[in-house]
């Protein structure tokens, strides 16, 4: 097993949806802080901290700080986010989150791979992270290139993930339609959360020992909101 070193964070907890919410005060999470977080409690904190963003009520980060920690005793993050490449989601601002809190996988289209699938099992039964979050975009470029049937060198490829989802939303869409972009886009989040656990017996197993907790949801590029889905 591999061993990784955590820096320290001081937390406070507070109630949301019924589980106790991991706020952030300075610092990066211990390894004994990481380990006492339940993931409904992880869960609860993604939540909080992305209603903190929209509220404008952000945690004023000490940066520099948390780079010199972590640098120096290593990183517990508390979750795992799978995320677009989308520019525009930026994902430890929309978490209110600090360095060193969440490991982050992006992919235009967020979909799982091999590869992503590899590194979330190490995210996860090596180094500890209670959650993983799926999380797409409103109007998804990936997503509306993969309706339109784009080709471009390796894109191609990539977009080709996506079309499973276009399937689980009925089929007959089109990219130029933004209701029928909504519907893609959430059942490509919904099919990327069942395929980790499908393609997975690492991450399977985990859900099933009470471990570890999928999520998804979408983020509102207009808003800043994350509009969750859960199984």
């Amino acid at each position: 097993m591999m061993s990784l070193m955590f820096g320290a964070m001081a937390i406070s907890l507070a109630s949301l949806d019924g589980a106790a919410a991991v706020q952030p005060e300075s610092g990066v999470v211990t390894a004994e802080e990481q380990a006492a977080m339940s993931p409904e409690q992880v869960l609860a904190d993604l939540k909080a901290g992305n209603e903190r963003f929209i509220s404008g009520n952000s945690t004023n980060q000490d940066w520099l700080a948390q780079a010199d920690t972590t640098a120096a005793e290593g990183q517990f993050p508390k979750a795992i986010v799978l995320s677009c490449l989308d520019s525009r989601v930026p994902v430890e601002i929309v978490f209110d989150q600090g360095i060193g809190d969440v490991f982050v996988g992006r992919v235009a289209g967020n979909f799982e791979n091999v590869d992503m699938l590899g590194s979330f099992e190490f995210g996860t039964a090596v180094a500890g992270s209670k959650v993983i979050v799926v999380l797409g975009h409103t109007a998804c470029g990936a997503v509306k290139g993969a309706m339109a049937g784009a080709e471009l060198g390796n894109l191609t490829a990539t977009l080709d993930n996506i079309e499973p989802a276009i399937a689980d939303a009925g089929g007959d869409v089109s990219a130029d339609n933004p209701s029928d972009v909504t519907r893609v886009v959430e059942a490509n989040v919904r099919r990327t959360m069942n395929d980790l656990t499908e393609r997975s017996e690492v991450l399977a197993g985990l859900v099933d020992e009470g471990k570890l907790l999928i999520a998804g949801g979408v983020y509102d590029l207009a808003t800043g909101q994350i509009n969750w889905i859960e199984n």
